[in-house]
């Protein structure tokens, strides 16, 4: 039999014992405390168990850092969104022979795309980079 079952049983038989002793007018004191001790163990018990299934995890610290991405709602998400809505009227307006044709669909097209890439880009930039320090008016002197 485990040590742990040796005790509970020791303290079951000594609140059984004390019961006899004292009569029932202190049973439920006397039950109060043995299950408070029961409860106690049980609350190791689980305690320990967690912390054993805790240690098989991978700390948080040592963890790659999640770094964010453009997302469903983010920034550059709606961007290229509106790009592709607005993009539509842009090409029938540049494609038509009053406004250029074939060039025009290029401009508008190239400013389309040269917006995109400067968005992504400036995001990257940002999130990659360390914030610069901000400098007193003494260091530009």
């Amino acid at each position: 039999m485990d040590t742990r079952q040796d005790d509970l049983r020791r303290d079951l038989d000594a609140a059984l014992h004390a019961r006899k002793e004292l009569g029932k007018e202190y049973e439920p004191e006397l039950v109060d405390s043995f299950l408070s001790r029961l409860d106690a163990r049980l609350d190791a018990r689980v305690e320990r168990r967690v912390a054993e299934r805790m240690d098989d995890y991978e700390p948080a610290h040592r963890r790659r850092p999640h770094r964010p991405g453009p997302g469903p709602g983010s920034s550059g998400t709606r961007l290229a969104v509106i790009s592709l809505v607005l993009g539509i009227p842009l090409t029938a307006i540049a494609a038509s022979p009053q406004s250029g044709g074939f060039v025009g669909l290029i401009v508008s097209w190239a400013g389309i795309v040269g917006v995109n890439f400067a968005a992504a880009f400036g995001n990257r930039r940002d999130r990659d980079e360390p914030r610069a320090r901000s400098r007193s008016r003494d260091d530009w002197d």
